[in-house]
């Protein structure tokens, strides 16, 4: 039987990770740092879809909680077949007034976890041929905007390169790029998206089905909703310079309260 792991499996992305996973009949390990919404999330999923979930509650800012992490990864008695990095956050203000040890958290969260954990995970799975690897990203990582937007250009990139080296492997990987989603995590970042428009809001449930249909067909990199791939696409050709200010004026208008 099939067993994806999950971090920041507790809300939003993660949690509509968990519920598609669970409705396809994998095992799941759910990763979070609340314990008690760990528990309460494996109890539905349990009652709901009739799985074996396990948790293992986890702060990916630590060491400790990025090493609980990776030993059960490596745990080649109880193998993940399926990892989905989604763990992460937003931050209050802009370069360089946001608090700097909110900066380096995220590098920790949004980068060297998930680099030890696919590392841990790939390692596992190249050596029995097959696994899967899912890292959730943003559009913002393709407009040039502080250090969340960094941070996620890291995610794509590195998902990128990995998926080429373990090209024939067995092992394949994906960088999951949606837009604005309804979730918690703009109110956990104290953000202000009163201005955002209705028809730039995508559903948790409808960006994961996108994923795992753009994984099945071998692509690396997965960008929700034909409205975010055409602005994708001009990101890439437009100048830097102009995207950056157009990102820098809506970061502006619906940054923090």
């Amino acid at each position: 039987m099939t067993t994806s792991l999950i971090t920041g499996a507790t809300a939003g992305i993660g949690a509509a990770f968990a519920r598609r996973l669970a409705s396809d009949g994998h095992r799941l390990v759910l990763v979070a740092r609340d314990t008690k919404r760990l528990d309460d999330q494996a109890a539905q999923l349990r009652r709901d879809h009739g799985v074996h979930v396990e948790v293992l509650a986890a702060d990916l800012s630590t060491d400790d909680g990025i090493a609980a992490v990776e030993a059960r990864l490596a745990d080649r008695d109880r193998p993940v077949d399926v990892l989905v990095n989604n763990a992460g956050f937003g931050i209050r203000g802009t370069y360089p007034d946001a608090p700097f040890a909110d900066e380096l958290t995220m590098l920790k969260v949004h980068c060297e976890a998930v680099l030890r954990l696919t590392t841990a995970a790939t390692q596992a799975m190249r050596d029995r041929g097959r696994g899967f690897v899912i890292n959730v990203a943003s559009v913002a990582a393709f407009v040039p905007r502080g250090t969340y937007a960094a941070t996620k250009a890291w995610v794509v990139s590195f998902t990128q390169g990995a998926a080429r080296d373990l090209a024939g492997s067995g092992v394949r990987l994906l960088a999951l790029c949606p837009g604005f989603v309804r979730t918690e995590f703009h109110e956990r970042a104290g953000m202000n998206v009163d201005g955002i428009p209705g028809w730039a809001w995508l559903d948790a449930d409808k960006v994961v089905a996108t994923a795992i249909r753009d994984l099945a067909r071998g692509r690396v990199v997965s960008v929700p909703d034909l409205r975010y791939k055409v602005a994708v696409g001009l990101a890439k050709v437009a100048p830097s310079g102009a995207f950056g200010r157009v990102s820098s004026t809506a970061g502006r208008r619906f940054g923090p309260r």
